[in-house]
């Protein structure tokens, strides 16, 4: 009897697409699920008869191996047994077979060749059936990316638009983000991305065998997804000066950043910001099947040195001394949020995990962040991996001001420890409205609960005694040694300051605002007011003065007054950035030494004017941008 052999080969798309929840690829080939079964229709050169055999094999990689698990070989079988891949048949007509194949839900992802072998009586013949993409299967419960929520599959694995929420704690914008995993090459794309990190040219068969897990992939997308120490996606600026390339607030969406970094050979596209490297990184997860969603943290710390505080420098006038303050707070920052088991910390830290991104400290030597839990980080248990400390400090760190004297010596200025981490955002679950979702990742502040949680924290990292903290101190030159200090909140001034807009902030206009400076006591109270203003970037780092002046005002008992203000447009228009943002300050000193600082971040608002076109209208409205 003559050899059996395949002569066709149905993929099934359509039914395996819809099983799997995966039909909007556009790709040429079967892109499934792991964990899940999925069915192939195989058209025979003549019906199989009883002794012959029906062999698979599948391959992923370079130097794909059993040992590695890249590489299984397995044969059709009445039932699907076991922890590997499993072939079984579902449907024999004459020469016409379906079988449904079916991967463990710890497969690697990735791109695999799928052959088969026949044999019989000493013959037997190979073909090789073509490709198939395995991605992360968020429907499957023993998969570690499981998701029990249909609703939040929905909106965190197949909704392919979003919203990015900036601006300040007190106007949050929205804008409109198109993800777009399932465009044209986005998939080849996301796993070109895997393919092109120093791990995989390193040691390409190792690197791929390690693409089962949900932890080592995020981490991976996190340091490929910006092009620091790598020829990654996305190359970061800061500096407003966006000449070569695209400004980061340009951008609308993922697409056409992934796919002009493919076709310029995978060479960084010029410009990103946090929100441009977070929807990238959203996209790329998603795609590759992890429910990942955008979330935005207003007065976001960047803490350098570890020491769970922002330490911020200031002169009399409240100016911040950029060579001395390493530590930042940013208007808002943008991150990720990826939902997957913690198998390297135990089922308490399963969930929601942070991943960020863009390029603000090295991770075991590399520029990413994550993943890191957000019930470890609101439990303070800042010792677990990845970046624990980096990601606590962005939403709970104190932000403690220091006035910088003459002679080198410093002096703690009143500054407010709820300050960091306000009104941390995403996007509702099916609809485009704001969630806040705070409380997922501290206590509130100023409650007892919260102030516990920073003190184990901080004891978590230093490991030190109950009974006191000590904490790194950055002084000139950017060394840093251990200071003795409780830093417990400095003595609360007996007056109480605040800037209030007199006028709506529309950029070409000029600013008009006061300084609300009230007497808490009972005394007569002599108070220098040293006011400064600065046009400023979203992370708050000064590009232009545009405000110097000082002022003496007398505060009778439980008085109140008011210092106005007024900023031209003259003064502020050439140093203004594409954030429209400008910081002021007022430094307020105190009889008998006490010092207060009051600073407010402004947004100018950008009008149109529209004039109605429909006959009988008359005048013309303004609308913001």
């Amino acid at each position: 009897m003559a050899g059996i052999r395949v002569t066709k080969v149905d993929w099934q798309r359509s039914r395996n697409g819809a099983a799997h929840h995966t039909q909007e690829y556009p790709c040429p080939e079967l892109v499934v699920r792991r964990g899940q079964s999925f069915s192939l229709t195989l058209e025979l050169s003549r019906a199989p008869d009883c002794e012959e055999t029906l062999i698979f094999m599948v391959e992923t990689g370079p130097r794909a191996s059993e040992a590695l698990h890249t590489k299984a070989v397995f044969q059709t079988s009445e039932l699907e047994l076991g922890e590997g891949w499993t072939a079984a048949k579902e449907a024999q007509m004459e020469n016409t077979l379906t079988v449904s194949l079916a991967s463990p839900p710890n497969a690697v992802i990735g791109r695999y060749l799928l052959s088969i072998r026949l044999s019989s009586h000493r013959k037997h013949s190979n073909r090789r059936l073509g490709e198939f993409v395995l991605l992360f299967n968020p429907w499957c419960a023993e998969d570690d990316v499981f998701l029990a929520s249909e609703e939040e599959r929905q909106e965190y694995v197949l909704n392919d638009s979003g919203i990015i929420f900036r601006g300040v704690e007190k106007h949050i914008r929205a804008q409109g983000w198109n993800y777009g995993q399932f465009e044209e090459d986005i998939l080849n794309i996301c796993l070109s991305i895997l393919d092109r990190s120093p791990g995989h040219q390193n040691n390409p068969a190792t690197d791929v065998s390690c693409r089962h897990d949900p932890i080592y992939v995020a981490r991976v997308i996190s340091a490929m997804v910006n092009s620091n120490n790598d020829r990654g996606v996305v190359q970061g600026q800061w500096q407003g000066k966006y000449g070569g390339g695209t400004s980061p607030l340009h951008w609308r969406g993922s697409v056409a950043i992934l796919q002009k970094w493919l076709k310029g050979r995978y060479k960084p596209v010029k410009y990103g910001q946090c929100w441009v490297f977070a929807g990238v990184m959203c996209t790329v997860l998603r795609c590759l099947g992890i429910a990942t969603r955008v979330v935005s943290n207003f007065n976001s710390a960047h803490d350098t040195d570890q020491n769970l505080s922002v330490d911020k420098y200031v002169d009399s006038f409240g100016r911040t001394l950029e060579d001395l303050t390493e530590d930042s707070m940013w208007n808002f920052h943008v991150w990720n949020e990826s939902w997957f088991a913690r198998q390297d910390l135990g089922p308490s830290y399963n969930g929601w995990q942070v991943l960020d991104a863009t390029p603000q400290e090295e991770s075991e030597g590399v520029f990413r962040c994550g993943p890191a839990s957000v019930t470890a980080i609101r439990e303070g248990d800042v010792h677990l991996a990845h970046d624990g400390p980096f990601v606590f400090a962005e939403v709970n760190a104190d932000y403690i001001t220091w006035l910088w004297h003459e002679d080198e010596s410093r002096e703690r200025v009143y500054s407010d420890t709820k300050k960091i981490g306000r009104c941390i955002s995403t996007k509702a679950v099916g609809s485009n409205s704001r969630v806040d979702i705070t409380d997922l990742y501290k206590y509130p502040e100023g409650s007892r609960k919260e102030r516990q949680v920073y003190s184990k924290a901080v004891k978590r990292l230093f490991s030190l005694k109950a009974s006191g903290r000590r904490t790194w101190i950055r002084r000139a030159g950017g060394r840093c040694h251990w200071h003795d200090d409780l830093l417990e909140p400095a003595t609360k001034p007996s007056i109480t300051g605040k800037f209030k807009l007199l006028e709506p902030p529309m950029l070409g206009h000029d600013l008009r605002l006061a300084l609300c400076l009230a007497n808490l006591t009972s005394r007569v109270q002599q108070v220098r007011v040293n006011l400064s203003g600065a046009t400023i970037l979203y992370t708050r780092k000064p590009v232009a003065e545009i405000l110097h002046e000082s002022h003496a005002v007398r505060l009778g008992r439980q008085e109140e007054k008011r210092i106005p203000i007024t900023i031209s447009y003259s003064k502020y228009k050439e140093d203004l950035t594409e954030d429209k943002k400008i910081l002021l300050a007022a430094m307020c000193l105190v009889t008998k030494g006490e010092k207060l600082l009051v600073e407010k971040d402004i947004t100018l608002e950008d009008f149109i004017t529209i004039k109605r076109a429909h006959p009988g209208a008359s005048g013309e409205g303004l609308s913001p941008v």
